[in-house]
């Protein structure tokens, strides 16, 4: 299935840092992330994972390498479409599903959404509340059928998404374990490309699809490459700010906005707290 890309996997034409691996590194990231998905199932006396499918270039990769880890049986799909999302991303996770010759379900999830909004209707017009909702409306149906099957939740969170919170608490990382959680997103893609996703998947535009138009780089407020390059250097590096301005060529104001993401999100990266003893 390794098809080296021949299109690059670039989202801008000269990103302030290429984080790309070596095909070596390629490799052997595939081969560590396909045994610890296996690993991980095994160590849970699970008989299988279950998987949400976005048509998005992480569950996809996600899936891609958890059919090598566990067989196409050892994978259950379930793509949950809502109104507010792109009919042709929701197509897309089902062409996954179908090329990789997974069992997968379609959930419409509105109905269920909406009967939470009538409970509550005052929140209901709150477009970040409400979003959520949907995103959470996906972690019980994944956790529903997980259970149900003896299988685990994989989740489809990547570096960059963590070091910014950008997911939902106890939505989409609801999860048993994130395979793809040590690669930045310039590394999810080309990885993707590496095992052989099609490239217009690689290359879609980034959406976690909580309301109509919403687009990841838009409400971060700064490109994906960019923010990879100031993750890597800065937040998870050793430079400085004024160092990283200077070494990557990026506005302060640009840094600010990425070191401002990660501390505002700490707490969706820690445990839930407790008075000391």
């Amino acid at each position: 299935m390794t098809n080296p890309p021949a299109e690059s996997v670039l989202l801008s034409e000269d990103p302030p840092l290429d984080l790309r691996l070596s095909e070596t590194e390629l490799e052997t990231t595939r081969d560590r992330i396909v045994s610890f998905i296996a690993e991980t199932v095994d160590a849970a006396g699970a008989e299988g994972a279950v998987l949400g499918l976005s048509g998005g270039i992480d569950s996809t990769l996600t899936a891609y390498l958890a059919v090598e880890a566990l067989g196409t049986d050892g994978l259950h799909g379930i793509t949950m479409p809502a109104s507010v999302n792109d009919p042709e991303t929701m197509s897309d996770a089902e062409r996954v599903a179908e090329e990789l010759d997974i069992e997968y379900d379609v959930v419409e999830i509105d109905p269920i959404a909406e009967t939470i909004f009538e409970q509550y209707p005052e929140a209901a017009e709150d477009t970040m509340a409400a979003g959520n909702v949907y995103v959470r409306t996906r972690a019980v149906l994944n956790y529903f059928v997980a259970n149900a099957e003896n299988r685990i939740v994989l989740g489809t969170g990547n570096r960059s998404e963590a070091a910014t919170g950008y997911f939902t608490k106890y939505g989409d990382q609801a999860v048993d374990c994130n395979p793809i959680g040590n690669l930045y997103k310039m590394q999810v893609r080309q990885l993707a490309a590496h095992v052989g996703v099609p490239q217009d998947l690689v290359m879609q535009t980034p959406t976690a699809g909580m309301w109509t138009g919403q687009t990841d780089e838009e409400e971060m407020g700064v490109g994906y490459d960019t923010l990879d390059a100031i993750l890597a250097t800065h937040v998870h590096g050793p430079l400085s700010k004024a160092a990283t301005v200077r070494e990557l060529g990026v506005d302060p104001e640009q840094v600010e906005a990425v070191v401002d993401l990660h501390e505002a999100s700490a707490h969706k990266r820690r445990m839930p707290p407790a008075p000391e003893q």
